[in-house]
């Protein structure tokens, strides 16, 4: 589904159609934490994978840019001249268009309803990463990833490695977690690939109220 996806959009999109179309291999970093922002990227295929990297190389997802989706750290960086707080890479083959700073803010500053609604959807993005937030400081591992496999199931195409750099963690402990719950006889695992054999029981996992 090409950008934009609502008509508010439109000017962006006209900017877009201006600006030169890439397509990038799985992997490639767009933009980097604590360097300026290259532009603001349009997502026409494909997925930007948005995350945040402690000292010792472990990452945390913070959200997904999808086609017709803003991406909240660009936007931010842009229209605070400040770097970029978080790094983009592309997580599968991804077709995008990346509008230049100036063109973005001049955009913006022209068009009060695009600037309004840019805003609102950072306004979203940001309850979302609130949540994000309260889950890493108050709900157990465990509770998180059974809330990570209900809402990809009934299967997943994925690593350990994948799911621990969504969750912020290693993959060892995902992989001892993904056991447990094979035992316990509510997923079963295959070669990057899990089956949600009970999601009643994952489910009642997500919502206990253990102490962390």
């Amino acid at each position: 589904m090409p950008f934009p996806a609502d008509p508010v959009l439109a000017p962006l999109a006209e900017l877009a159609a201006r600006a030169q179309p890439m397509r990038v291999p799985a992997g490639t970093r767009l933009f980097d934490a604590g360097r300026p922002c290259p532009g603001f990227p349009l997502v026409d295929e494909g997925s930007v994978r948005v995350s945040l990297a402690s000292p010792d190389g472990r990452q945390l997802e913070l959200y997904r840019v999808e086609p017709g989706e803003v991406c909240v750290v660009s936007a931010t960086c842009l229209f605070a001249h400040r770097v970029a707080t978080a790094s983009g890479e592309a997580r599968t083959e991804t077709a995008l268009r990346l509008i230049s700073p100036a063109d973005f803010e001049a955009v913006c500053e022209s068009d009060p309803v695009l600037r309004r609604y840019v805003m609102g959807l950072m306004a979203e993005r940001l309850a979302d990463l609130m949540a994000l937030v309260e889950a890493v400081a108050f709900q157990r591992l465990d509770q998180r990833l059974a809330a990570l496999l209900c809402a990809r199931g009934p299967q997943l195409h994925t690593t350990h490695q994948q799911l621990a750099d969504e969750l912020g963690t290693v993959r060892e402990i995902v992989s001892r977690l993904l056991r447990r719950f094979e035992r316990d006889g509510w997923v079963a695992l295959g070669r990057e690939r899990i089956d949600i054999a009970d999601r009643a029981a994952l489910q009642r996992l997500c919502v206990a109220s253990s102490a962390v």
